[in-house]
């Protein structure tokens, strides 16, 4: 389970000289699917990863490391809060450099083993999101892995819950509103990045 997290450090772009020496997790979707909220919801933090009712706060590339404990034994892995996709109120010219910059972290930062495709879970089936989900497919190496998380699950009924599973097979219902999932998603995430 995770005991501890703390922010690291903050990149505009890929660095190569910003080495992981440790598995790492991409938290990934549009803006205000709620990225950060589900960080700090993870981590038992409010304030860990700043989170926004503005659509596209999040600018930058955030790390933040994250400690286990099993049994006693301690373990190290990184959690990446990223910029969103779409709604940012910026110029075009600076989120075609974003797009550019983004593009190039995905594919060359090769710590990264779980991406966590976060999705509300009332539009589930956006032009932005399939497109997401196909570019990450596009590049996805044999060590790394895709796991589609459907957020604000609070906001659906029973029926509604049960379509979207038998829709989407193998993704996960969270919400942070009344914690539901969290526990099965940091199992999740602990099995996929560090074989607990």
């Amino acid at each position: 389970m995770i005991s501890n997290a703390t922010f690291l450090t903050s990149l505009a772009k890929f660095d190569p000289n910003f080495e992981a020496n440790c598995a790492e997790v991409a938290f990934l979707g549009r803006s205000n699917v709620g990225k950060s909220s589900l960080i700090n919801a993870l981590c038992k933090q409010k304030k860990l990863a700043k989170s926004s009712s503005t659509p596209g706060k999040t600018q930058l590339i955030n790390f933040f490391e994250i400690k286990c404990k099993k049994n006693e034994e301690e373990f190290k892995i990184h959690f990446i809060d990223l910029p969103g996709f779409g709604y940012a109120k910026v110029s075009k010219n600076l989120k075609e450099i974003w797009n550019k910059n983004l593009d190039e972290f995905l594919k060359l930062r090769t710590s990264i083993k779980l991406f966590l495709h976060l999705i509300d879970a009332r539009h589930t089936n956006l032009e932005i999101d399939l497109g997401v989900d196909a570019y990450l497919k596009s590049f996805l190496r044999g060590d790394q892995q895709i796991l589609k998380v459907f957020t604000k699950a609070d906001k659906l009924n029973q029926s509604q819950k049960t379509k979207l599973k038998n829709d989407f097979e193998n993704s996960l219902l969270i919400s942070n509103l009344n914690k539901s999932g969290l526990t099965l998603l940091e199992n999740i995430i602990l099995e996929k990045t560090l074989g607990l």
